[in-house]
């Protein structure tokens, strides 16, 4: 894992979409996450569709989408351990369920979603960084215009308490409108399960 001291420096990498940072975090945290993932694939059926790398991918580019909007204030290694671990298994719950309720016969070999095919094997490559980018920016699009600027005003690294004097809110409350409205956008744009 990364060392405390390091630890906000990385954040702050990331959070300003940083590739190096991205690169560095997947490196300490994926095994992690995959290991978390690994232990709720008992059954060998569902092994057999799904893989703990098709979820890691998954997690980890939520987590740089939410992380560049602002939605995460991370104050340590474990805390952001934690995060990583419990959205992996929220997405291993959700890909499973899903398969339940299609009825899915667990005996044939295809993936959950195109989603899951599309997260195999990438690289991180030219053509990858730039469909970030996109991806990125179609989450801001979707975003009503308060939501967007409360977003923008996260990336740009004001403090929630900063954000509720202005918009004569809580803390709380803008952090709950941030979180649905990703929420909302990353499912209307198929980069998570309801």
């Amino acid at each position: 894992m990364v060392e405390q001291s390091r630890f906000n420096d990385l954040i702050s990498r990331v959070r300003n979409r940083d590739e190096d940072a991205a690169k560095e975090l997947a490196m300490h945290y994926q095994e992690a996450i995959r290991r978390a993932v690994r232990i709720q694939l008992r059954d060998a059926g569902i092994r057999r569709v799904l893989d703990s790398m098709d979820i890691c991918q998954s997690v980890l580019a939520s987590f740089f989408v939410r992380t560049a909007l602002g939605q995460y204030d991370l104050e340590s290694p474990d805390q952001l351990l934690r995060l990583l671990t419990t959205i992996a298994r929220n997405k291993l719950t959700n890909q499973i369920n899903k398969a339940i309720a299609q009825r899915r016969d667990m005996r044939r070999d295809v993936e959950f979603n195109d989603h899951a095919v599309a997260m195999r094997g990438a690289d991180n490559d030219p053509a990858e960084q730039a469909s970030a980018r996109e991806i990125l920016d179609k989450v801001r699009e979707r975003l009503s215009e308060e939501e967007r600027y409360i977003a923008q005003q996260r990336e740009q690294g004001r403090q929630w308490s900063e954000l509720a004097v202005e918009l004569s809110s809580n803390e709380d409350a803008l952090r709950k409108k941030l979180t649905r409205a990703l929420d909302r956008v990353m499912v209307e744009l198929g980069l998570e399960n309801t």
